[in-house]
């Protein structure tokens, strides 16, 4: 789900950036805004940071006394991206194991859906393995678009990523 939301983060400008690159202070501080946006990948509470939409205001600055560089309460708009339990999406298989696929879904990468939760499909195995409904004639294979639903999702705190775990048992889920 892509959720909108409003942050206030401090952002540092360097010194040295006031003069010498010749911006001015409006444009450093959107600028710095974006690249420490870009850094940092997820946060728990609000999943994928994907986009600035606006800058919403800009507090006073202060100097830090050893560095001499400014640092301003900045309050934006951003777009996220979450997965929650329950929700139906749409991912590509990107890794296929005897026990159930990784698949990617936007920013998310480490979605796993269990052989066990994809009713009717028997593993393949060989040089390129898949997964086949004997019944349907259907393949899962890598590059394949699969429409799941989310059981649950975890924040790795130390990889700063999700986990999610998802099935395909329900309508209209499957291959695409």
């Amino acid at each position: 789900m892509f959720l909108k939301s409003q942050l206030t983060w401090n952002v540092t400008i360097p010194a040295e950036n006031l003069d010498t690159e010749g911006m001015m202070l409006q444009k450093a501080i959107l600028l710095h805004l974006t690249n420490e946006f870009a850094t940092k990948k997820a946060s728990k509470d609000l999943g994928y940071f994907l986009a600035v939409t606006t800058l919403d205001s800009v507090g006073e600055g202060k100097v830090r006394l050893h560095t001499g560089d400014l640092f301003f309460p900045v309050s934006f708009t951003c777009i996220t991206f979450k997965m929650l339990p329950g929700e139906v999406l749409k991912g590509t298989v990107h890794k296929i194991l005897k026990h159930g696929v990784f698949l990617i879904c936007g920013p998310a990468e480490k979605i796993y859906l269990s052989h066990y939760k994809m009713s009717g499909y028997q593993y393949v195995p060989g040089e390129n393995p898949v997964f086949r409904n004997e019944k349907s004639g259907t393949i899962i294979e890598k590059g394949v678009v699969l429409r799941f639903v989310v059981l649950a999702e975890k924040y790795n705190e130390a990889e700063n990523d999700f986990r999610a775990v998802v099935s395909m048992e329900g309508d209209h889920l499957g291959p695409i």
